[in-house]
């Protein structure tokens, strides 16, 4: 299973985020500790992560699916954000 960060931007202002949350939190553990990033746990590839997301996106918003390696640095987390990512990545 492997590591993905989830980065957009909702260029509508006024964006509905709730049909996006939803499907990003479907395709698998998910960690939400910061306004636009969120890392997910799953087996689907970042091209298919992508495609999922996209059919509820409008054609101005931009998406980043990328999948992460084992190094990764972080501060100011509290404990249940730093916990999820010692556990994940």
């Amino acid at each position: 299973m492997n590591t993905y960060l989830i980065g957009y931007d909702l260029d509508k202002p006024g964006q509905d985020y709730e049909d996006l949350y939803k499907a990003i939190k479907d395709i698998g553990t998910w960690w939400h500790c910061l306004d636009s990033t969120w890392l997910i746990k799953s087996n689907l590839s970042a091209v298919s992560i992508r495609d999922r997301l996209m059919k509820i996106m409008d054609n101005n918003d931009k998406l980043l699916v990328a999948r992460l390696s084992n190094e990764v640095a972080w501060f100011g987390f509290d404990g249940n954000c730093s916990d999820w990512l010692k556990k994940n990545i």
